[in-house]
């Protein structure tokens, strides 16, 4: 389904191991992915200097040992459930 609105649940009884890629599908006049801390994924506000921005539509993000955190950015987007957590 690519990345789009109710994906939190996407990794669950996925394993996943820094090193491995995650691939967000999605079409980018209309979303972004935004690697973010906790915080902001939490509260789905942006924090100041904002995080890593990817735009393409076909973004390709190694994942780090420990927790990593993505939202898109657009307005209410992430309030409405696009947005994933992973821990490596």
């Amino acid at each position: 389904m690519g990345w789009s609105f109710g994906v939190t649940s996407w990794v669950k009884d996925k394993p996943i191991h820094s090193g491995d890629v995650l691939v967000f599908n999605y079409d980018p006049t209309a979303h972004d992915v935004v690697e973010v801390d906790e915080d902001a994924y939490n509260t789905c506000m942006m924090p100041i200097g904002g995080g890593t921005l990817h735009t393409s539509g076909n973004d390709r993000v190694v994942v780090p040992a420990g927790k990593s955190f993505f939202v898109c950015s657009m307005p209410g987007h992430c309030a409405n459930g696009m947005k994933i957590a992973v821990t490596a």
